[in-house]
């Protein structure tokens, strides 16, 4: 049995994982996103695709703006008497040149994509027991030696610097017993690559990418610690 807390559960690759965790009829799923719609949506089709699945909370939190100690901590220890595993999924992706992006731009990029998500570990890890796993969704665009791409020079910044945090918070959680990895995903077919690259291709369906999260989350930290992976299938 598991205890999972994932953000950016709402659409995407972070939808498709909370249906592939919910298989599992021992696990419980905290899924954080901003909208309550698409959360709705998201227990009804977990409901109907898992009708003996795991115990699902959707819960409307805006892990940038919205307060961690009054709201989300209760939130949380009153569903779980630990957490397992937390998947630090939000993102937002900003495609424009980069002579033509604000500082307005990069803030909201890094505050999403970097600071919200080591604010979420702040407020976790206390919560949590050797064992334990954390995976920061990155991306390939975050990768030293990677293909790079124009316009994307806020978010590839953003999930360079996710990556660092991990290789930095797993040293520091080493005495805790708590692991830390980030995946960095290569392009997948979601809401977020359809508007950034209208008429592009992804190279992975949402639903592979979401029921690979669900899978490393759960059986990652047996294998690595600290690693920045790249879950690409073209090279660079």
């Amino acid at each position: 049995m598991a205890n999972i807390i994932i953000t950016g559960a709402s659409s995407g690759v972070g939808f498709e994982a909370v249906l592939d965790l919910m298989a599992n009829k021992e696990n419980k799923v905290i899924a954080l996103a901003r909208s309550g719609d698409k959360l709705r949506k998201l227990h009804e089709i977990s409901g109907s695709l898992n009708p003996d699945g795991g115990t699902l909370f959707p819960a409307q939190f805006d892990i940038v703006h919205d307060d961690y100690p009054t709201s989300l901590v209760p939130f949380i220890q009153s569903k779980f008497d630990q957490v397992d595993i937390l998947i630090n999924n939000a993102g937002v992706l900003v495609n424009r040149p980069f002579l033509e992006t604000s500082a307005e731009d990069f803030a909201s990029v890094l505050q999403t994509n970097l600071l919200a998500h080591a604010k979420m570990i702040q407020h976790i890890v206390p919560m949590m027991k050797p064992g334990a796993h954390i995976v920061n969704i990155g991306s390939m665009g975050g990768v030293q030696g990677s293909s790079k791409f124009p316009g994307l020079a806020a978010y590839s910044a953003s999930k360079g610097a996710l990556s660092i945090l991990t290789e930095a918070l797993a040293e520091e959680f080493k005495p805790l017993g708590i692991a830390v990895n980030c995946l960095a995903l290569g392009s997948s077919q979601t809401e977020m690559f359809e508007e950034a690259f209208p008429g592009m291709q992804a190279g992975t369906l949402a639903f592979e990418m979401g029921r690979y999260i669900a899978d490393f989350a759960q059986t990652g930290n047996k294998y690595y610690n600290g690693k920045v992976l790249p879950v690409a299938n073209t090279t660079p």
